[in-house]
């Protein structure tokens, strides 16, 4: 009975990390695969609840400029000027560097949160079997 219930708990702390992990790499592959996309800056015009817009000024001169969309997050206020790299075939951007890459992997800090206690429960009854043993 003991090896079900740490396999169960084994099995939900990996499929909390799957999904914090596939929540991620939707942003997160932009930022960490950057190389042959198209780089810029953004500077916030608006926010709403979920998105900033603004103004995208294209590091090469050939490429259009255009507003682009970003997630929200507390670094993009009215007048703020982000660096980003845009989505390809979208008019959305992300937030490229430190502070983008750490916005790109927050689901995984979450689902990591999540799952040590079940990996700290799991331990610990590992330990405890082992002494009862």
């Amino acid at each position: 009975m003991t090896h079900v219930r740490n396999a169960a708990m084994a099995l939900v702390a990996l499929l909390l990390l799957v999904a914090g992990a596939w929540a991620s790499w939707d942003s997160a592959q932009h930022v960490l695969l950057a190389k042959g996309r198209e780089h810029g800056t953004l500077t916030v015009t608006g926010c709403t609840e979920d998105t900033c817009s603004g103004r995208y000024a294209p590091e090469d001169p050939a490429s259009p400029r255009r507003t682009l969309t970003i997630e929200r997050s507390v670094a993009a206020e009215k007048g703020v000027t982000i660096p980003v790299v845009v989505k390809p075939g979208t008019d959305e951007g992300v937030r490229t560097g430190w502070g983008g890459g750490l916005h790109a992997w927050l689901p995984l800090g979450g689902a990591l949160l999540l799952a040590a206690p079940l990996i700290g429960a799991g331990a610990a009854l590992l330990v405890a079997a082992f002494f009862a043993l």
